[in-house]
């Protein structure tokens, strides 16, 4: 970092094991989830929502990807660096500004461009932080109570970068993307989970009948001495000729 950053002193603190705990996170997670289409997964109230920008690198020529809390404002896709001027690829879309952003649910080209006039670069510092939820509240404060001085020395240490959209390119929702694979197969996996729910209910349903509710099979002539044992302990009490109807005899008698 080319100068101290304007965070709290427990950030700055905390700010040199946090980038890189970001760096293994956002290679091994969040950029792989958002180039398979599950930039919807990482959007919530504590963090905002999540991009992916592309940009090629000033010294490689290689294509660098970097997850990025983002607002969209005016029709421009606005991003921070937060870790200051020195951010990698920051400094690259200033090199070659043409840069690509993966969007949860798109993916654009664009021409990036710094904010650098004062009443629109503090209108966007304030939008974006804003947008990013308890994560930009914890970093930065609430920026909407800051006075115009406070957020312009926030918007010189954390730059601002615009993007304007040039074109809509094939993105992982679109046809043959990896989103709709996804997609298929989540509904697979519902489907047969919906049916293995149904039959494991069933089978409970069966095993929990009362036994005078189960049949018993028919007597067969080839069982015939199992089915006469039964018939001797049987009692039949609707049949005249049975014991009750014998007991009546008798005792008629």
């Amino acid at each position: 970092m080319t100068a101290p950053l304007p965070y709290g002193p427990t950030m700055t603190a905390m700010l040199t094991p946090l980038r890189k705990a970001f760096f293994v996170l956002n290679h091994a997670v969040a950029a792989p989830l958002i180039r398979a289409g599950g930039g919807p997964l990482l959007t919530t109230p504590v963090a905002g929502s999540i991009l992916l920008l592309r940009t090629t690198g000033r010294k490689s020529g290689l294509v660098r990807e970097a997850p990025l809390g983002y607002a969209v404002i005016a029709g421009r896709v606005v991003v921070v660096a937060g870790y200051g001027r020195s951010a990698h690829w920051f400094l690259n879309a200033l090199a070659d500004p043409e840069v690509e952003v993966l969007l949860p649910g798109a993916l654009l080209a664009g021409r990036a461009d710094e904010i650098t006039e004062p009443d629109e670069r503090r209108a966007a510092f304030r939008t974006l932080i804003e947008s990013m939820g308890l994560v930009g509240r914890l970093t930065l404060g609430d920026v909407r109570g800051k006075s115009d001085a406070e957020v312009d020395m926030l918007a010189q240490a954390f730059p601002i970068l615009a993007i304007t959209p040039t074109a809509v390119r094939p993105g992982p929702f679109d046809p043959g993307g990896a989103g709709t694979r996804i997609n298929t197969a989540l509904w697979v996996l519902l489907g047969a989970a919906g049916f293995a729910t149904a039959l494991s209910r069933r089978r409970n349903r069966r095993g929990m009948a009362p036994p005078h509710s189960r049949r018993l099979p028919p007597c067969r002539a080839k069982r015939s001495s199992l089915c006469r044992s039964h018939s001797k302990g049987a009692v039949d009490t609707s049949s005249p000729t049975g014991p009750r109807g014998s007991d009546r005899g008798n005792l008629g008698q």
